[in-house]
C-alpha cells in the first residue's frame, strides 16, 4: 500500500533575495509545552537569544501568516515558518547563462564555484536563488543538482505541479548526461573504458572513497584529443555517468591514475580555497543533457556552450589568472 503523501500548506513568508522561508513541522510525539522550548531544542546551532529574538521581533508566523507568540502551546503536526539570517557570501562574478527557457523549464549554463541550491553558507549566492531573482521566477526549482566546482548544465521546473516529472527522469537516470574533463593523458591507459566499482560518502567526510563490494558507480571514460604542454601532457576527456555517486566521475578518473585538473579533494584533499578565490576552477565540465521530455513528450537536447580553461590556456589556467568562462563562437 502506497503511503498518501501529506500536501504542504503554502508559506506565507515571501521569499528573501530569492531564498525560501524555512517551514518546520512540529513531530507528532515530545515533550515540549510551548513551539518556543522546540524550536530552542532543534536550532541549537543558532547561537544563545536567537530563537527569542526571533519570537520577540514577530518573526516566526503560523500558517495564516501571524506571528506566533513564545508561549504558544506545542500542537504536534503544526507548521511554523521563519526566515534565518543570511549568510554573508562574497558574490560569484560569473553569469548563469540562460540556455533555454519556456513555460516548463529553465535550463541555465551554470560557472564553476556556483552552487545549484542553498545549502550551508552557500544560500542567496546559488543558481536557484540568482534566478529566481533575475528571471522573476518564484516558484522555480532544481530538478537536479551539479557541483558547485562542476560548470555546465542544470535544469530547473517552472511550474510546481510538474517538478516531480521532471525529478523523476533524474531518479530513475532516463537523462543522458555527458560531461567533459581536463586532466594529464597516460599513453599507457587504454581507452575507451567502463569504470565499475563501489563508491561510498560518509556524511562529514569531504570525501568520497571506493571500497570492495557490489558497483554501484559506472562510468564511460573516453579520450577526445592530447596534446603537449611546457609541464608536460594534456588531454580532453568524454566522460558518460551511467549512475549518479557522489563526486563520481572525479572518483573514477582519480583511480584510473588521471585526476581531473584543479580537483581540490582528489588524489589527495587540499582544504577548500579561500571565500572568493575563483583562479582555478576543476575542470569538468556538464557539456550534454538528453532526455524525453515527461510533460510535452519532445526530444530534448542541449549542450553547454563553455570551454574548459586549462585546455584553452593551460598556462593562464596554471598561474592562478583565470577571468572566468570562454564560450564558443
Amino acid at each position: 500500500m502506497r503511503r498518501r503523501r501529506t500536501t504542504l500548506p503554502p508559506s506565507p513568508l515571501p521569499q528573501r533575495r530569492g531564498v525560501d522561508a524555512v517551514r518546520v513541522r512540529l513531530p507528532a510525539e515530545g515533550t515540549w509545552a510551548t513551539v518556543r522550548e522546540h524550536l530552542v531544542e532543534r536550532l541549537t546551532g543558532a547561537g544563545d537569544g536567537v530563537v527569542d529574538g526571533m519570537f520577540e521581533a514577530g518573526l516566526v508566523v503560523g500558517a495564516d501568516g501571524r506571528a506566533v507568540a513564545a508561549d504558544a502551546p506545542y500542537v504536534p503536526g503544526m507548521f511554523v515558518w521563519f526566515h534565518r539570517d543570511l549568510p554573508d557570501e562574497v558574490p560569484v562574478p560569473f553569469p548563469l547563462e540562460v540556455v533555454h527557457r519556456d513555460e516548463h523549464i529553465v535550463v541555465v549554463d551554470k560557472p564553476h564555484f556556483l552552487a545549484t541550491t542553498p545549502r550551508g553558507s552557500h544560500v542567496a549566492e546559488t543558481a536557484l536563488a540568482r534566478l529566481r531573482r533575475e528571471l522573476e521566477i518564484p516558484a522555480l526549482t532544481a530538478a537536479h543538482r551539479l557541483d558547485r566546482l562542476t560548470a555546465g548544465l542544470v535544469l530547473f521546473t517552472v511550474r510546481p505541479e510538474e517538478r516531480g516529472a521532471y525529478q523523476t527522469l533524474f531518479r530513475d537516470r532516463r537523462v543522458r548526461k555527458e560531461y567533459e574533463a581536463v586532466a594529464p593523458h597516460d599513453p599507457g591507459l587504454a581507452l575507451p573504458r567502463t569504470v565499475r566499482s563501489r563508491i561510498v560518502k560518509e556524511r562529514g567526510v569531504p570525501a568520497a572513497r571506493e571500497v570492495a563490494g557490489v558497483p554501484n558507480a559506472v562510468s564511460r571514460v573516453e579520450l577526445v584529443e592530447h596534446r603537449s604542454h611546457g609541464a608536460g601532457r594534456l588531454a580532453r576527456y568524454r566522460l558518460v555517468p551511467g549512475t549518479g555517486q557522489t563526486h563520481q566521475l572525479r572518483v573514477h578518473m582519480t583511480a584510473l591514475g588521471v585526476p581531473i585538473l584543479g580537483d581540490p579533494l582528489y588524489p589527495e584533499v587540499t582544504g577548500p580555497a579561500p571565500a572568493g578565490d575563483f583562479r582555478r576552477p576543476l575542470q569538468l565540465l556538464a557539456r550534454a543533457l538528453e532526455f524525453t521530455d515527461p510533460v510535452t513528450g519532445g526530444e530534448r537536447r542541449f549542450r553547454s556552450g563553455r570551454e574548459l580553461a586549462a585546455w584553452t590556456s593551460y598556462d593562464r589556467w596554471a598561474a592562478g589568472t583565470y577571468d572566468g568562462p570562454t564560450v564558443r563562437q
